[in-house]
């Protein structure tokens, strides 16, 4: 759950929703402001400050405002000019729809990106490339997205698994060589985070693709990777966003596998495809001139 969506919850006394309206009101003004100068603004006590930030799960004042912080930059960048639910309306033609939709992909890619952790994406790549088996866990509108990254994995020698049926047999069969990944926009799925107590019994590294804030599945993973966190539940005309960041997500993390043995991995990928690829084409463009790739 977003920290702005939980700070609308009716949790707070009348002067501690005094500095929740406060906040919502100053937004990014809060950011050089003291406990003392926010609690004679408001009316309150610091004490009250502190207050709120514990009702919200935060050890102090300092937690939360710089996480608030951090969320108001996200939520406040990138999707300006284009609602993410609703991408085009009624009115538009066709031409303009398929402009748009190529707006929301940039603009997911974009605000995808800014969600990545350079550490973060170094310890996914490390788990993934010395993985005996990759294993992926979700729901199956999900798990549609992965084929790709199945097949490509493939294709450098990886062994990747999308567990479409009996999740909970396969989450049993995993070990400290498998590595998981778990895809949940939510992170909150109870058919997938019923899988997560096995993972951890099995001693399996758990790689999340997950929304932007705390959430369960976050709680246990080892790597975490934010979806672009603009969508609805289900107010809304596709999953268009969603998918497009999960999708990159992925792409990500197999091109960062493949760099990390790249020639070995790009000649055992092509001397694969020319045994078994026996497509012909007039284009010159795609045509293969057999020559080695150094």
């Amino acid at each position: 759950m977003l920290l702005t969506e939980k700070m609308k919850e009716n949790i707070f006394s009348p002067s501690e929703q005094a500095i929740i309206h406060y906040m919502f009101e100053q937004r990014e003004n809060i950011q050089d402001k003291t406990t003392k100068q926010i609690a004679e603004e408001t009316y309150t006590h610091p004490s009250t400050l502190i207050r709120v930030a514990k009702k919200l799960g935060f050890h102090g004042w300092m937690e939360l405002k710089n996480i608030f912080m951090a969320e108001m930059d996200y939520l406040n960048s990138h999707f300006n000019d284009i609602d993410a639910n609703f991408p085009f309306d009624a009115h538009d033609n066709v031409i303009a729809i398929a402009n748009k939709m190529a707006a929301l992909n940039q603009m997911t890619i974009s605000d995808t990106l800014s969600l990545i952790n350079n550490e973060t994406l170094q310890k996914a790549t490390y788990l993934l490339n010395e993985a005996e088996e990759i294993k992926i866990f979700s729901l199956n509108n999900n798990l549609n997205i992965c084929h790709d990254f199945k097949s490509q994995m493939v294709r450098i020698g990886k062994k990747v698994d999308l567990c479409m049926v009996d999740q909970g047999y396969a989450a049993a069969s995993c070990n400290a060589h498998t590595c998981a990944i778990v895809i949940s926009y939510t992170g909150e799925t109870s058919s997938i985070i019923n899988l997560i107590p096995m993972l951890k019994k099995r001693k399996t590294p758990i790689i999340a693709l997950t929304s932007i804030g705390d959430n369960t599945l976050t709680k246990f993973a080892d790597c975490i990777f934010r979806i672009t966190t603009r969508e609805k539940l289900y107010s809304k005309i596709g999953s268009f966003s969603s998918n497009d960041s999960i999708s990159f997500l992925l792409d990500v993390l197999y091109a960062c596998v493949f760099s990390k043995d790249y020639k070995n991995n790009l000649s055992y990928k092509i001397d694969i495809s020319k045994y078994y690829d026996h497509r012909k084409s007039s284009n010159k463009v795609m045509e293969e001139n057999n020559r080695d790739h150094d």
